[in-house]
Formats: C-alpha cells, sequence, structure tokens
C-alpha cells in the first residue's frame, strides 16, 4: 500500500492507494494552524486507518521545499516554516515518504493520464493564485515552477505586474465581485481569456509543451472560456513556436493525492515497509 497526504491551507486529505493507485481508504481532517498541532492530528487520523503498513509515501505541500534535506521553507497561507516534514512523515507512517509542492504532484497526476498521448506535458492551476510545473516523459521537472504565478512579470494596463495578481481566482472575484462558477456573461470570460492569454504564450516559450493541462478551481469551469483562451493565445502567439493543446484536468479534485501515489512509486517503488 502506499500513502498520500495533502496539505492545503484548512484540510488535509489523507489516502490509502492500492498498488494499482486505487484510493481504499481516505480521511479528512482540518488542517491546524501550527505545525506541531498538525502531526498530532496526523497522527491521530492514521491510528484510526485499517491499513497500517505501507511500502512509501508521499507528503504534497502548498509552498517552497528545500528537496535536499526534506523540509518544508514555508508554506503559502499557513504560518509554517523551516519544519522537517519529510523526517516527521516517516515516524509517522514508518516508511519512506517523499515531499513536494502540491501543484508539482497535481500535474504529475494529470500528466500520467495522457502520457501515452503526449511526451512534454505542462499543468496550470489556476485558483486563488497560478502554479505550474512541467512533466517531460511521465517524470517532474523539479527546477520549473517553484514560484508559480508570482514570479511571471508582465506588463498589465501600463505597468509591470505578477501574473496572478490580475488572472487568479482572486483577481477575479477582486474585478468582478464574482467567483468563477458564478460567471455566466461570454463577454467577462473573454476579457478573463485576454489576461490569461498572457502568461499562457509566456509558459509556451520557455517551457515548449505540447499540451497544457489546466486546473484549479478556475480550471474546472474551462469550458466557459475554453474557445476564447484558444483564439487569444493564437492571437499573442510568437512566430516559430508552436500552440500547444489545451486541456481539462480529469481528476481536479483528487489530482494531488493521485500524484503523491505516482511521486512515491516512481521514488521508492521497489522499497519495502519498516
Amino acid at each position: 500500500m502506499y500513502v498520500g497526504v495533502d496539505v492545503g491551507g484548512t484540510k488535509t486529505l489523507l489516502a490509502v492507494l492500492n498498488e494499482h493507485g486505487e484510493i481504499v481508504e481516505q480521511k479528512k481532517l482540518p488542517t491546524p494552524k501550527t505545525y506541531a498541532n498538525f502531526l498530532l492530528e496526523l497522527k491521530h487520523a492514521v491510528s484510526q486507518l485499517e491499513t497500517k503498513d505501507f511500502k512509501a509515501g508521499s507528503v504534497a505541500i502548498p509552498g517552497r521545499i528545500d528537496r535536499k534535506h526534506g523540509r518544508g521553507i514555508v508554506l503559502s497561507n499557513l504560518s509554517w516554516k523551516n519544519f522537517n516534514i519529510q523526517h516527521d512523515a516517516e515516524n509517522i507512517f514508518k516508511c519512506p515518504i517523499a515531499i513536494e509542492n502540491d501543484t508539482k504532484l497535481a500535474g504529475l497526476s494529470e500528466a500520467m493520464l495522457i502520457k501515452d498521448k503526449y511526451s512534454r506535458i505542462a499543468y496550470v492551476t489556476i485558483s486563488t493564485g497560478i502554479g505550474y510545473t512541467l512533466v517531460v516523459d511521465s517524470k517532474l521537472d523539479v527546477n520549473v515552477g517553484d514560484t508559480g504565478g508570482r514570479a511571471i512579470q508582465l506588463e498589465h494596463k501600463g505597468k509591470i505586474m505578477a501574473w496572478e495578481d490580475f488572472a487568479s481566482g482572486r483577481a477575479i472575484v477582486e474585478r468582478y465581485g464574482k467567483m468563477a462558477k458564478d460567471i455566466d456573461d461570454p463577454a467577462i470570460w473573454h476579457q478573463i481569456s485576454r489576461e490569461l492569454a498572457q502568461g499562457f504564450i509566456h509558459l509556451i516559450a520557455i517551457l515548449e509543451p505540447e499540451v497544457i493541462v489546466i486546473g484549479g478551481s478556475v480550471g474546472e469551469y474551462f469550458d466557459k472560456y475554453a474557445d476564447f483562451l484558444s483564439k487569444e493565445i493564437t492571437r499573442y502567439k510568437l512566430p516559430m513556436v508552436v500552440t500547444p493543446d489545451l486541456r481539462q484536468a480529469q481528476r481536479p479534485e483528487e489530482a494531488v493525492i493521485y500524484g503523491c501515489y505516482d511521486y512515491a512509486k516512481q521514488v521508492y517503488g521497489h522499497a519495502k515497509s519498516n
């Protein structure tokens, strides 16, 4: 069995997956404000699982990671800093644990679903902020996307701004007073698509993907703006740059957990439980 932990700003999902990547057990728990309390809650949740023996697992966190030392540096909306998540998780689960950014693992999961059609796959999540990653031949490029949409600086209304400051889900709410799920006006989606397209063109130029998979809370409503976004990307496209396919994420709610399984199996596929 494999274990995956998707740590979110308000809730954490713990799941047990079998050798075929099927979820056989899962538990949700609130994400405590302090890291010490998180470990206590996680340990308690694990004690309630029927499965006790794990081959390996992964923990996904929404922030920056020190991969060399297995530490979380800082999380996007929690006060945890410089915490030994890999060591502590291995003590709880009694098996090898890999840690990685949640966007990267979601991207890996979605890439594995279409690996037979594409070899170079970019994943973009559009939620409160914007994150992205690149998967090449079913392997994560861990050097891509750590700083997300905040590091992509673009001109917007005469100013240089971070892409996610004018195109993320948070920016959409601030500008239109509605969440993506509540927007049905094609004119609004056309405008949103123009702003999204600027960042997509930047990513296409530097990552050269064959396909871009779009996830996150805004990605869930891809059908509302897919045509607009495709046309805007074509309008902005650079010479000699091939326009990739655009696809909606297939498992937006559980992509991270499935990515935990995929990553753990890649890193520790032949490991044995302690």
